[in-house]
Order: C-alpha cells, then sequence, then structure tokens
C-alpha cells in the first residue's frame, strides 16, 4: 500500500559506535526520502565518528576505523544532511529510542540547527511489536516474504524499513494510512527529550521520569530545586535533553513563548 502523505517522509537509518545516545557516534547513515509523488531519493554515506569504532561493534556492522578514516565528519555533512531531510517527517526502525534521538546529538555537536518540532516519528519496530513482536529481519520475512539480504548495513535495513510499514498498511485494516496516525502508534510512551528521561503526564506537562523527582512536573522542581538544573547540566545527560531542560527553564521565567 502507498503511504497517504501531506508532507515528505524519510526513512532512515544509522550504524553507530554503540548505543549511547550522550557518547556514541554515527559511522553510517542511509536516507530514503518519499516525496508526496511517491518518487523516492536516497542518500547512503559513512562517516568518520573521531572516536574509535569497537571491535565488538565493527563484528556486527561490519564498519571498522580503517573504512571510515578518510570519511567526512558528521560536522562537515551535517548541514547537507539536514537540508535534505528539511520538512521531512522521520521514520525508521527503533527510530523513535535511538536513531533520532542521537541523530539530534550529532546535530547539536555540529551546531546546526536542526529542529524537531512539527515533524511526525514513525517508528515501525514499535508498530511491527505492537502487532507481532519480532526482530526487523522476522519482520521483512512476515510481512515482504522475503529474506533480508545485508542485514545490519544502514541502506538495506532503511529499505527494508519503507517495504515493512506498506506491508503492514496492507495487512492490518485497522492501521490508518495517515503519517500523523502512525506517529501516535508509534509510542508506548511519549517523551519531551527523546530518551526518555522527561515526559508528558495526562495533562500534557513535562515531569521528570527519573530520579529522586521522578513523576514530578519540571517547571515546579526548577522552581523548588533550582540547583537541580545545575546539576543536569553539567552531568553527563543527552544534549537534546539539556536542551529541552533549558527550554522548559526559560519558558518558566518568561524568557521563552
Amino acid at each position: 500500500m502507498k503511504l497517504n502523505l501531506k508532507k515528505s517522509i524519510a526513512f532512515f537509518d544509522l550504524e553507530t559506535t554503540g548505543i549511547d545516545v550522550s557518547k556514541d557516534r554515527i559511522v553510517e547513515i542511509a536516507i530514503l526520502k518519499v516525496n508526496l509523488n511517491q518518487s523516492t531519493e536516497s542518500k547512503t554515506m559513512r562517516i568518520n565518528p573521531t572516536i574509535p569504532i569497537p571491535k565488538e561493534v565493527t563484528k556486527i556492522h561490519g564498519i571498522s576505523d580503517e573504512d571510515v578514516k578518510d570519511a567526512p565528519t558528521f560536522k562537515q555533512e551535517a548541514k547537507n544532511i539536514a537540508k535534505f531531510i528539511e520538512g521531512c517527517d522521520l521514520a525508521g526502525y527503533n527510530s523513535n529510542k535511538f536513531d533520532i534521538p542521537l541523530l539530534a546529538e550529532e546535530f547539536l555537536r555540529a551546531d546546526v540547527d536542526f529542529s524537531l518540532k512539527n515533524r511526525n516519528f514513525v517508528d515501525v519496530q514499535v508498530i511491527f511489536h505492537k502487532k507481532e513482536q519480532r526482530t526487523l529481519t522476522a519482520a521483512y520475512k512476515f510481512y515482504c516474504k522475503k529474506e533480508l539480504e545485508g542485514a545490519h548495513g544502514a541502506e538495506a535495513d532503511t529499505n527494508a524499513t519503507y517495504e515493512v510499514l506498506q506491508a503492514q498498511l496492507d495487512m492490518y485494516d485497522d492501521l490508518e494510512n495517515d503519517i500523523e496516525a502512525l506517529s501516535k502508534i508509534s509510542y508506548h510512551k511519549k517523551s519531551a527529550d527523546l530518551v526518555g528521561r522527561i515526559v508528558y503526564n495526562k495533562k500534557g506537562e513535562e515531569v521528570f521520569a527519573f530520579g529522586k523527582h521522578n513523576g514530578k512536573i519540571v517547571e515546579e522542581v526548577l522552581e523548588k530545586d533550582p540547583g537541580y538544573f545545575a546539576w543536569m547540566m553539567n552531568a553527563d545527560f543527552p544534549l537534546y535533553t539539556k536542551k529541552v531542560l533549558t527550554e522548559i527553564k526559560l519558558r518558566k521565567s518568561g524568557l521563552q513563548k
């Protein structure tokens, strides 16, 4: 089934140095952009992460330090990548939990203003897990009736994810062919900071989801315990978490609308 689009959507996958959003880096990115007229554009590139790729990680995706030593850094390509997916909704496999937060971190490290506002995030893995409970390779075989060749390669995984979402729409009559609706079903619980440190309560207010202030409204904590802001800004939290926290603080103080 073709996607019912209101704007372009970019399917993407990252191969990285590890799974720590705040510390690890991208070594390969593949993007498949589906336009309103259903035409597609693709971009795949290796990235020099500027830090060593652990050998155990190389065994998974097959990319070594030697493979990326002459590749551009993310900072060098950040503006081109941002332009390519400008205004697009974003989709991937496990993307809401990992790929989107890590991509946001890389843009912040590169000093590129990449806004995530007014975008829908479609996570094919969450849809799959809510329906069937499998992996991407199994999902591809289950939905598309084909073996996934080149698994753990960014380009192969990206193309497979796009095909799986189309097949999911064909299979499930109750799955609405609308990116905003697919975005809503792509979350178990939506977070304000992408990684789940700051989430929304039933009233739509930001609340902490960890530590001594777990479950408390962020604005109220910052007012009653101002030192907590400084602690978080100096601690090892993702840059995007700190960005969201700063925005809440500025909004509370009336310096940001």
